[in-house]
Protein backbone atom coordinates (compact mmCIF):
# COMPACT_ATOMS: atom_id res chain seq x y z
CA UNK A 1 0.00 0.00 0.00
CA UNK A 2 1.44 3.34 -1.05
CA UNK A 3 0.57 5.08 2.26
CA UNK A 4 2.65 2.57 4.22
CA UNK A 5 5.49 2.83 1.70
CA UNK A 6 5.55 6.62 2.04
CA UNK A 7 5.65 6.37 5.84
CA UNK A 8 8.63 4.01 5.54
CA UNK A 9 10.26 6.37 3.01
CA UNK A 10 9.97 9.29 5.44
CA UNK A 11 11.35 7.20 8.29
CA UNK A 12 14.48 6.58 6.22
CA UNK A 13 14.89 9.83 4.22
CA UNK A 14 15.01 13.54 4.95
CA UNK A 15 12.58 14.40 2.15
CA UNK A 16 10.12 12.59 -0.08
CA UNK A 17 8.68 14.05 -3.28
CA UNK A 18 5.30 12.81 -4.57
CA UNK A 19 4.92 13.54 -8.27
CA UNK A 20 1.70 13.18 -10.22
CA UNK A 21 -0.76 15.09 -12.38
CA UNK A 22 -3.23 17.52 -10.84
CA UNK A 23 -6.30 15.94 -9.15
CA UNK A 24 -4.76 12.49 -8.98
CA UNK A 25 -5.05 12.38 -5.17
CA UNK A 26 -1.66 13.61 -3.97
CA UNK A 27 -3.05 15.95 -1.29
CA UNK A 28 -5.44 13.36 0.16
CA UNK A 29 -2.64 10.82 0.34
CA UNK A 30 -0.19 13.32 1.86
CA UNK A 31 -2.64 14.30 4.60
CA UNK A 32 -3.17 10.65 5.48
CA UNK A 33 0.60 10.18 5.73
CA UNK A 34 1.09 13.44 7.65
CA UNK A 35 -1.44 12.34 10.26
CA UNK A 36 1.07 9.66 11.29
CA UNK A 37 3.65 12.35 12.20
CA UNK A 38 3.88 15.61 14.10
CA UNK A 39 3.29 17.66 10.97
CA UNK A 40 2.34 20.94 9.29
CA UNK A 41 0.63 21.37 5.92
CA UNK A 42 1.12 24.34 3.58
CA UNK A 43 -0.61 24.80 0.22
CA UNK A 44 1.66 27.01 -1.89
CA UNK A 45 -1.32 28.09 -4.00
CA UNK A 46 -2.95 29.55 -0.88
CA UNK A 47 -1.93 33.18 -0.22
CA UNK A 48 -2.37 32.73 3.54
CA UNK A 49 0.07 29.81 3.56
CA UNK A 50 2.49 31.68 1.33
CA UNK A 51 2.63 34.51 3.88
CA UNK A 52 3.76 32.02 6.52
CA UNK A 53 6.93 31.32 4.56
CA UNK A 54 7.83 34.86 3.53
CA UNK A 55 11.00 34.09 5.49
CA UNK A 56 11.28 30.36 4.68
CA UNK A 57 14.43 29.57 6.66
CA UNK A 58 13.01 31.18 9.80
CA UNK A 59 9.78 29.18 9.41
CA UNK A 60 11.67 25.93 8.79
CA UNK A 61 13.97 26.53 11.76
CA UNK A 62 11.04 27.28 14.06
CA UNK A 63 9.49 23.95 13.07
CA UNK A 64 12.61 21.78 13.01
CA UNK A 65 11.75 18.26 14.11
CA UNK A 66 8.30 18.36 12.53
CA UNK A 67 7.27 16.99 9.13
CA UNK A 68 6.47 19.94 6.85
CA UNK A 69 4.19 19.16 3.90
CA UNK A 70 4.53 21.58 0.97
CA UNK A 71 1.81 21.19 -1.68
CA UNK A 72 2.25 22.40 -5.29
CA UNK A 73 5.89 23.06 -4.54
CA UNK A 74 6.74 23.70 -8.20
CA UNK A 75 5.00 27.07 -7.75
CA UNK A 76 7.96 28.22 -5.64
CA UNK A 77 11.09 26.83 -7.36
CA UNK A 78 13.33 29.12 -5.33
CA UNK A 79 12.50 27.05 -2.25
CA UNK A 80 14.59 24.09 -3.32
CA UNK A 81 17.97 25.56 -2.44
CA UNK A 82 16.59 26.66 0.93
CA UNK A 83 15.19 23.18 1.52
CA UNK A 84 18.63 21.73 0.91
CA UNK A 85 20.18 24.14 3.41
CA UNK A 86 17.53 23.34 6.01
CA UNK A 87 17.86 19.58 5.53
CA UNK A 88 21.62 19.84 6.08
CA UNK A 89 21.11 22.07 9.11
CA UNK A 90 18.59 19.65 10.60
CA UNK A 91 20.97 16.76 10.05
CA UNK A 92 23.67 18.54 12.03
CA UNK A 93 21.13 19.07 14.81
CA UNK A 94 20.27 15.37 14.84
CA UNK A 95 17.01 15.53 12.83
CA UNK A 96 17.95 13.34 9.91
CA UNK A 97 14.66 11.87 8.66
CA UNK A 98 11.07 12.81 7.98
CA UNK A 99 11.68 16.54 7.47
CA UNK A 100 9.76 17.40 4.28
CA UNK A 101 7.01 15.86 2.18
CA UNK A 102 6.82 17.73 -1.13
CA UNK A 103 3.93 17.45 -3.60
CA UNK A 104 4.18 18.55 -7.20
CA UNK A 105 2.15 18.39 -10.37
CA UNK A 106 5.23 17.19 -12.17
CA UNK A 107 6.90 19.66 -14.45
CA UNK A 108 10.29 20.19 -15.99
CA UNK A 109 10.85 23.08 -13.57
CA UNK A 110 10.12 20.89 -10.56
CA UNK A 111 12.31 18.03 -11.71
CA UNK A 112 15.20 20.28 -12.67
CA UNK A 113 15.16 22.30 -9.46
CA UNK A 114 14.75 19.31 -7.19
CA UNK A 115 17.40 17.23 -8.93
CA UNK A 116 19.90 20.10 -8.69
CA UNK A 117 19.13 21.13 -5.11
CA UNK A 118 17.99 17.94 -3.37
CA UNK A 119 20.39 15.41 -4.87
CA UNK A 120 21.02 12.68 -2.31
CA UNK A 121 18.47 14.20 0.05
CA UNK A 122 15.09 13.25 -1.44
CA UNK A 123 13.31 10.12 -2.58
CA UNK A 124 10.79 10.32 -5.42
CA UNK A 125 7.45 8.52 -5.67
CA UNK A 126 5.06 8.73 -8.62
CA UNK A 127 1.36 8.63 -7.86
CA UNK A 128 -0.60 7.07 -10.71
CA UNK A 129 -4.33 7.42 -11.32
CA UNK A 130 -6.45 4.53 -10.05
CA UNK A 131 -5.62 1.20 -11.64
CA UNK A 132 -7.64 -1.97 -12.15
CA UNK A 133 -6.40 -3.68 -9.00
CA UNK A 134 -7.55 -0.69 -6.94
CA UNK A 135 -11.01 -0.38 -8.51
CA UNK A 136 -11.70 -4.10 -8.86
CA UNK A 137 -11.90 -6.18 -12.02
CA UNK A 138 -15.66 -5.66 -12.29
CA UNK A 139 -15.05 -1.96 -12.94
CA UNK A 140 -12.83 -2.55 -15.98
CA UNK A 141 -15.12 -0.92 -18.57
CA UNK A 142 -15.93 2.04 -16.31
CA UNK A 143 -12.23 2.58 -15.57
CA UNK A 144 -11.32 2.32 -19.24
CA UNK A 145 -14.04 4.76 -20.32
CA UNK A 146 -13.76 7.34 -17.51
CA UNK A 147 -10.08 6.96 -16.63
CA UNK A 148 -8.34 6.72 -13.29
CA UNK A 149 -8.65 10.22 -11.86
CA UNK A 150 -10.69 9.52 -8.69
CA UNK A 151 -13.29 12.27 -9.26
CA UNK A 152 -13.83 11.22 -12.87
CA UNK A 153 -14.08 7.52 -12.06
CA UNK A 154 -16.46 7.93 -9.14
CA UNK A 155 -19.03 10.30 -10.63
CA UNK A 156 -20.58 8.63 -13.64
CA UNK A 157 -23.08 11.36 -14.56
CA UNK A 158 -20.63 14.26 -14.43
CA UNK A 159 -17.44 12.44 -15.37
CA UNK A 160 -17.06 13.86 -18.87
CA UNK A 161 -17.77 17.40 -17.66
CA UNK A 162 -15.19 16.97 -14.89
CA UNK A 163 -12.55 15.79 -17.38
CA UNK A 164 -13.27 18.66 -19.75
CA UNK A 165 -12.91 21.08 -16.84
CA UNK A 166 -9.55 19.50 -15.94
CA UNK A 167 -8.33 19.89 -19.52
CA UNK A 168 -9.43 23.53 -19.48
CA UNK A 169 -7.67 24.13 -16.14
CA UNK A 170 -4.41 22.79 -17.52
CA UNK A 171 -4.65 24.84 -20.69
CA UNK A 172 -5.81 28.12 -19.18
CA UNK A 173 -4.10 28.14 -15.77
CA UNK A 174 -1.53 25.46 -14.97
CA UNK A 175 0.47 25.49 -18.19
CA UNK A 176 0.69 29.32 -18.43
CA UNK A 177 1.76 29.38 -14.75
CA UNK A 178 4.82 27.32 -15.74
CA UNK A 179 5.90 30.09 -18.10
CA UNK A 180 4.61 28.55 -21.32
CA UNK A 181 3.71 31.08 -24.01
CA UNK A 182 1.95 28.57 -26.24
CA UNK A 183 -1.62 29.76 -26.92
CA UNK A 184 -4.17 27.56 -25.15
CA UNK A 185 -6.03 26.82 -28.39
CA UNK A 186 -2.83 25.74 -30.15
CA UNK A 187 -1.93 23.39 -27.33
CA UNK A 188 -5.49 21.99 -27.22
CA UNK A 189 -5.29 21.25 -30.96
CA UNK A 190 -1.91 19.56 -30.49
CA UNK A 191 -3.19 17.52 -27.52
CA UNK A 192 -6.22 16.44 -29.59
CA UNK A 193 -3.98 15.49 -32.51
CA UNK A 194 -1.99 13.26 -30.17
CA UNK A 195 -5.28 11.67 -29.08
CA UNK A 196 -6.13 10.85 -32.69
CA UNK A 197 -2.59 9.44 -33.08
CA UNK A 198 -2.78 7.36 -29.88
CA UNK A 199 -0.09 4.67 -29.89
CA UNK A 200 1.55 5.85 -33.11
CA UNK A 201 5.17 6.78 -33.79
CA UNK A 202 5.64 10.47 -33.02
CA UNK A 203 6.21 12.51 -36.17
CA UNK A 204 7.07 16.06 -35.13
CA UNK A 205 7.24 17.42 -38.68
CA UNK A 206 3.81 16.08 -39.65
CA UNK A 207 2.09 17.32 -36.49
CA UNK A 208 3.89 20.63 -36.62
CA UNK A 209 2.89 21.11 -40.25
CA UNK A 210 -0.77 20.44 -39.39
CA UNK A 211 -0.55 23.11 -36.68
CA UNK A 212 1.35 25.59 -38.80
CA UNK A 213 4.43 25.46 -36.58
CA UNK A 214 7.87 23.88 -36.90
CA UNK A 215 8.63 20.30 -35.97
CA UNK A 216 10.88 21.68 -33.25
CA UNK A 217 7.92 23.53 -31.73
CA UNK A 218 5.81 20.37 -31.86
CA UNK A 219 8.61 18.59 -29.99
CA UNK A 220 8.53 21.29 -27.29
CA UNK A 221 4.76 20.93 -26.95
CA UNK A 222 5.24 17.18 -26.46
CA UNK A 223 7.94 17.81 -23.84
CA UNK A 224 5.52 20.01 -21.92
CA UNK A 225 2.68 17.47 -21.87
CA UNK A 226 5.10 14.67 -20.92
CA UNK A 227 6.59 16.77 -18.11
CA UNK A 228 3.07 17.23 -16.72
CA UNK A 229 2.59 13.43 -16.83
CA UNK A 230 -0.34 13.79 -19.21
CA UNK A 231 1.33 12.04 -22.16
CA UNK A 232 3.62 9.01 -22.14
CA UNK A 233 6.54 8.97 -24.54
CA UNK A 234 7.23 5.24 -24.88
CA UNK A 235 10.80 4.85 -26.06
CA UNK A 236 11.95 2.13 -28.47
CA UNK A 237 14.15 -0.69 -27.17
CA UNK A 238 17.70 0.38 -27.89
CA UNK A 239 19.89 -2.69 -27.36
CA UNK A 240 22.20 -3.79 -30.15
CA UNK A 241 20.41 -6.71 -31.75
CA UNK A 242 21.95 -6.36 -35.17
CA UNK A 243 18.56 -5.27 -36.52
CA UNK A 244 17.41 -1.98 -38.02
CA UNK A 245 15.29 -0.63 -35.19
CA UNK A 246 12.70 2.12 -35.20
CA UNK A 247 14.28 5.00 -33.26
CA UNK A 248 11.36 7.40 -32.69
CA UNK A 249 9.07 7.08 -29.64
CA UNK A 250 5.39 6.21 -29.58
CA UNK A 251 3.04 8.55 -27.74
CA UNK A 252 -0.02 7.81 -25.60
CA UNK A 253 -2.43 10.05 -23.72
CA UNK A 254 -1.74 8.48 -20.34
CA UNK A 255 -5.23 8.59 -18.83
CA UNK A 256 -7.84 6.89 -20.99
CA UNK A 257 -10.55 9.17 -19.62
CA UNK A 258 -8.71 12.28 -20.82
CA UNK A 259 -8.12 10.60 -24.19
CA UNK A 260 -11.86 10.01 -24.57
CA UNK A 261 -12.71 13.55 -23.43
CA UNK A 262 -10.34 15.03 -26.03
CA UNK A 263 -12.12 12.92 -28.67
CA UNK A 264 -15.61 13.64 -27.23
CA UNK A 265 -16.32 9.94 -26.64
CA UNK A 266 -19.21 9.92 -24.18
CA UNK A 267 -20.17 6.26 -23.71
CA UNK A 268 -18.82 2.74 -23.91
CA UNK A 269 -20.88 2.11 -27.06
CA UNK A 270 -19.29 5.17 -28.71
CA UNK A 271 -15.85 4.01 -27.62
CA UNK A 272 -16.28 0.49 -28.98
CA UNK A 273 -17.37 1.88 -32.34
CA UNK A 274 -14.64 4.51 -32.56
CA UNK A 275 -11.49 4.03 -34.71
CA UNK A 276 -9.33 4.76 -31.64
CA UNK A 277 -10.79 1.87 -29.59
CA UNK A 278 -7.91 -0.53 -30.20
CA UNK A 279 -5.17 1.98 -29.47
CA UNK A 280 -7.13 3.32 -26.49
CA UNK A 281 -7.22 -0.19 -25.02
CA UNK A 282 -3.49 -0.55 -25.73
CA UNK A 283 -2.66 2.67 -23.87
CA UNK A 284 -4.99 1.71 -21.01
CA UNK A 285 -3.24 -1.65 -20.61
CA UNK A 286 0.22 -0.05 -20.76
CA UNK A 287 -0.60 2.45 -17.99
CA UNK A 288 -2.09 -0.24 -15.75
CA UNK A 289 0.83 -2.60 -16.31
CA UNK A 290 3.42 0.12 -15.65
CA UNK A 291 1.60 1.15 -12.45
CA UNK A 292 1.83 -2.44 -11.18
CA UNK A 293 5.43 -3.04 -12.24
CA UNK A 294 8.34 -2.91 -9.77
CA UNK A 295 9.82 0.56 -9.26
CA UNK A 296 13.03 -0.31 -11.09
CA UNK A 297 11.23 -1.64 -14.20
CA UNK A 298 11.65 0.21 -17.49
CA UNK A 299 9.04 0.22 -20.27
CA UNK A 300 9.77 0.20 -24.01
CA UNK A 301 8.33 -1.00 -27.30
CA UNK A 302 10.21 -2.99 -29.94
CA UNK A 303 9.92 -2.57 -33.69
CA UNK A 304 12.26 -3.37 -36.57
CA UNK A 305 12.19 -2.21 -40.17
CA UNK A 306 11.42 -5.83 -41.12
CA UNK A 307 8.14 -5.81 -39.17
CA UNK A 308 9.08 -7.52 -35.90
CA UNK A 309 7.15 -5.79 -33.11
CA UNK A 310 6.28 -5.97 -29.40
CA UNK A 311 3.68 -3.56 -28.01
CA UNK A 312 5.24 -3.37 -24.54
CA UNK A 313 8.65 -4.63 -23.47
CA UNK A 314 9.35 -4.53 -19.74
CA UNK A 315 12.93 -4.65 -18.51
CA UNK A 316 12.70 -5.96 -14.95
CA UNK A 317 16.40 -5.86 -14.07
CA UNK A 318 19.23 -8.29 -14.49
CA UNK A 319 18.55 -8.52 -18.21
CA UNK A 320 15.10 -10.04 -17.60
CA UNK A 321 12.57 -9.05 -20.27
CA UNK A 322 8.82 -9.53 -20.43
CA UNK A 323 7.28 -9.26 -23.90
CA UNK A 324 3.63 -8.15 -23.84
CA UNK A 325 1.27 -8.11 -26.82
CA UNK A 326 -2.05 -6.28 -26.38
CA UNK A 327 -5.28 -7.16 -28.22
CA UNK A 328 -8.80 -5.76 -27.79
CA UNK A 329 -10.45 -9.09 -28.48
CA UNK A 330 -11.83 -12.12 -26.65
CA UNK A 331 -10.37 -14.38 -29.35
CA UNK A 332 -6.99 -12.79 -30.06
CA UNK A 333 -4.61 -13.81 -32.82
CA UNK A 334 -0.91 -13.11 -32.62
CA UNK A 335 0.87 -11.44 -35.47
CA UNK A 336 3.94 -12.91 -37.12
CA UNK A 337 5.79 -9.77 -36.05
CA UNK A 338 5.47 -10.67 -32.36
CA UNK A 339 6.96 -14.13 -32.94
CA UNK A 340 9.85 -12.61 -34.91
CA UNK A 341 10.51 -10.06 -32.18
CA UNK A 342 10.59 -12.76 -29.52
CA UNK A 343 13.10 -14.69 -31.61
CA UNK A 344 15.26 -11.54 -31.68
CA UNK A 345 15.12 -10.89 -27.91
CA UNK A 346 14.44 -14.25 -26.22
CA UNK A 347 12.32 -12.72 -23.41
CA UNK A 348 11.96 -14.54 -20.10
CA UNK A 349 8.16 -14.41 -20.41
CA UNK A 350 5.73 -13.82 -23.29
CA UNK A 351 2.22 -12.54 -22.60
CA UNK A 352 -0.85 -11.73 -24.64
CA UNK A 353 -3.24 -9.41 -22.78
CA UNK A 354 -6.81 -9.65 -24.06
CA UNK A 355 -10.36 -8.78 -23.01
CA UNK A 356 -11.35 -12.32 -22.04
CA UNK A 357 -11.56 -13.83 -18.55
CA UNK A 358 -9.42 -16.98 -18.68
CA UNK A 359 -5.67 -17.53 -18.53
CA UNK A 360 -4.27 -20.22 -20.81
CA UNK A 361 -1.06 -21.13 -22.65
CA UNK A 362 -0.33 -21.46 -26.34
CA UNK A 363 2.08 -23.97 -27.87
CA UNK A 364 4.55 -21.20 -28.61
CA UNK A 365 5.08 -20.58 -24.87
CA UNK A 366 2.91 -17.48 -24.85
CA UNK A 367 0.44 -17.04 -21.98
CA UNK A 368 -2.91 -15.46 -22.88
CA UNK A 369 -4.04 -13.53 -19.82
CA UNK A 370 -6.56 -10.92 -18.59
CA UNK A 371 -5.09 -7.56 -17.60
CA UNK A 372 -5.77 -7.89 -13.86
CA UNK A 373 -4.07 -11.30 -13.69
CA UNK A 374 -0.94 -9.98 -15.41
CA UNK A 375 -0.84 -7.05 -12.97
CA UNK A 376 -1.02 -9.47 -10.03
CA UNK A 377 1.89 -11.49 -11.44
CA UNK A 378 3.89 -8.28 -11.86
CA UNK A 379 3.30 -7.43 -8.19
CA UNK A 380 5.02 -10.74 -7.36
CA UNK A 381 7.88 -10.32 -9.87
Amino acid sequence: MIEERLVEDLQQNAAVVILGPRQVGKTTLALQVAARFDSLYLDLENPADLRKIEDPLFYFQQNAGRLIVLDEVQRQPGLFQLLRAQIDSNRRAGHRRGQFLLLGSASRALLRQSSESLAGRALYEELFPLNLLETGEGALNALWLRGGFPESFLQESFSLRWRNDLIRTYLERDIPALGSRVPAETLRRFWTMLAHCQGQIFNASRLGGALGVSGQSAGRYLDLLCDLMLVRRLQPWHANTGKRLVKSPKTYIRDSGLLHALLNIRSLDELLGHPVAGSSWEGFVIENVVSAAPEHAQAYFYRTAAGAEIDLLLELGGGKLWAIEIKKSTAPKLSRGFHLACQDLSPAAKWLVYTGQETYKLKSGITVIPLADLMKRLKEA
